[in-house]
């Protein structure tokens, strides 16, 4: 069996069995990134030396019988708006192309500590900013299972990654969507945390209110195997929350005695008949598992999700970015004869047409005329958001819903802006609302694309959703896309 096709799980029981040894592990992963790369573009960075020798260092301390952590030797990539401070990080930013952070982020050092091998570092839309991984400067990711189509993004070379086998495990954020969504295209799992729940110290900030990391994988028992390493309390992040690390402990029957919520009604968008019947099929295995239906209701976490969060993003955004100057760090026009000449060319030429949108409408949101009717509206939106997800838990214990409206669309499909913000109506409202939330693989359409459904929950109830998840998505875990390539 090729060695790139095991789960983290396995990796992990084959090393402590010496039936292998990690640096034929990181070799296979390696070859396979070669032979796909050409076809799906999910890597910035390919980090070959420094992780056949961190291979090496695993292999070693296994010989002096050792077991360097619950993630020894496992291969993981990592999206490029992760602080690496043996690797670049671009933020697929030609205003960031080739600088390399003077650190490492917190969850870096985290999966470091327990044995993780960095692979490299993986391709996404400009700062985040996007859903669809078409708006990196260095060209657009494809998906694994179909390479006419988009990855989903902004996370996107995470997820592709991970559905091509180049590594078991990868980490990404999500500030509206940008894990679930591209999980939900590419057919495996992805999880966004709890706010406060993964430490955000070292990840390049676009919304910090909204921003979480949190990990793909291809299995249930993978996810639970990286939560457990990077859900941890950090000082360095004024958001992470001082409170016991949860226990991700995968049970028999986590539905059983449950009470899982459906929307009576998904506002006006019309699911495909796939994804229509995805959803039922899930329902009814809700039901099979033990589980009780109740039909609650989100109606302006719905409506007006998406235009709250599409000027507290930006605005936040606005702010983050004004960093970005030429003077620090980063690109700097070489020809400017002023300070302002230096602005505004570094960031005319260094910015893609997504982040310029994005910064232009935080800047008039947040203006003096504006502030009030755009930004200060948005957060009594947010505050009526929360609250509607807080009466719900009083009746349920989990949401289900599809994580997006329709399947992976092609390459430059969704070219118009609120078209594609669209695509994200099922995933924002949970990060407004700082909630964990999973997507799960609940099937394929009848072209053959992965249909992707999502379990939110209250807040803290990360361990609990991924338990649920692994029940429901059990059935469709493990695949690995071949993207046509043989």
């Amino acid at each position: 069996m090729e060695l790139y096709r095991l789960s983290a799980a396995e990796i992990v029981a084959g090393l402590k069995a010496r039936r292998f040894k990690c640096g034929d592990v990181v070799r296979s992963c390696l070859e396979r990134m070669r032979k796909m790369e050409p076809h799906i573009h999910a890597m910035l960075h390919i980090a070959t030396d420094s992780a056949l020798e961190s291979a090496a260092a695993v292999d070693a301390a296994i010989e002096k019988g050792r077991v360097p952590g619950c993630l020894m030797g496992v291969p993981v990539v990592l999206k490029d708006n992760i602080c690496t401070s043996d690797m670049p990080t671009t933020c697929a930013s030609k205003i960031l192309a080739g600088w390399t952070p003077p650190y490492d982020a917190t969850v870096v050092k985290m999966l470091k500590a327990e044995g993780a091998v960095i692979l490299g570092k993986t391709n996404c839309d400009e700062f985040a900013m996007g859903g669809s991984t078409e708006n990196s400067a260095f060209g657009p990711t494809m998906n694994p299972w179909d390479v006419g189509r988009v990855p989903g993004g902004s996370s996107g070379g995470s997820a592709a990654a991970v559905a091509a086998g180049y590594a078991p495990l990868s980490l990404g954020s999500d500030t509206g969507g940008s894990i679930r969504q591209p999980a939900s295209f590419c057919g495996i799992y992805g999880m966004k945390p709890t706010y406060g729940q993964v430490s955000r110290y070292g990840l390049v900030a676009f919304a910090s209110s909204l921003d979480q990391i949190g990990p793909f994988a291809r299995t249930a028992e993978d996810l639970r195997l990286i939560l457990s390493a990077i859900c941890a309390f950090d000082p360095c992040d004024s958001t992470s929350e001082d409170r016991p690390a949860p226990r991700f402990d995968l049970s028999d029957a986590p539905l059983r005695g449950k009470k899982i919520g459906v929307l009576a009604k998904l506002v006006d968008s019309k699911l495909t008949a796939d994804l229509q019947a995805a959803l039922d099929g899930q329902i009814a295995e809700c039901r099979r598992l033990g589980a009780e239906i109740v039909e609650v209701a989100l109606p302006k976490a719905l409506e007006y999700g998406l235009a709250c969060y599409y000027i507290l993003a930006p605005a936040e955004a606005s702010s983050n970015l004004a960093r970005y100057d030429g003077v620090r760090y980063g690109a700097a026009h070489k020809e400017a004869k002023s300070l302002l000449e230096l602005y505004v060319k570094t960031r005319g030429e260094g910015f893609g047409p997504e982040v310029k949108r994005r910064i232009l409408t935080g800047t008039y949101v947040l203006s003096s005329g504006f502030y009030d009717a755009y930004y200060l509206t948005a957060q009594k939106v947010r505050k009526v958001v929360k609250q509607e997800f807080a009466a719900a838990f009083e009746r349920v214990d989990a949401i289900l819903l599809p994580t997006a409206p329709t399947p992976a669309f092609k390459l430059g499909e969704m070219s118009a802006p609120l078209t594609m913000y669209m695509a994200d109506i099922f995933t924002i409202p949970v990060n407004l609302a700082g909630l964990p939330g999973i997507s799960f693989n609940a099937g394929f359409s009848s072209a053959g694309l992965p249909l992707g459904m999502q379990l939110i929950g209250p807040r803290w109830s990360d361990a609990m959703i991924l338990d649920m998840a692994a029940a429901l998505g059990k059935k469709s875990e493990g695949s690995i896309a071949e993207g046509g390539v043989r």
